[in-house]
């Protein structure tokens, strides 16, 4: 479990510098983005992209999970 957590954090900290790095680039936003922006099309870009990411983050959370299984049957 503690194991768990300590990955949480860490990928909780990536997320976070992620967010800030991008936070701190406001000026200089493509057209593209804008034009996305106006039709609203932006926020299924970002709907898409953050089932991916959940999913890859489930995907692993349950590979460790058995992965884990699996060496304390070994012991």
């Amino acid at each position: 479990m503690k194991k768990f957590i300590n990955r949480w954090v860490v990928l909780m900290m990536s997320l976070f510098a992620f967010v800030l790095n991008a936070a701190a680039q406001t000026n200089d936003q493509p057209e593209m983005a804008d034009a996305m922006r106006s039709n609203g099309k932006i926020y299924v870009v970002v709907a898409v992209c953050l089932l991916i990411l959940f999913g890859l983050i489930a995907y692993v959370i349950r590979i460790d999970r058995k992965l884990s299984k699996l060496e304390q049957q070994k012991d």
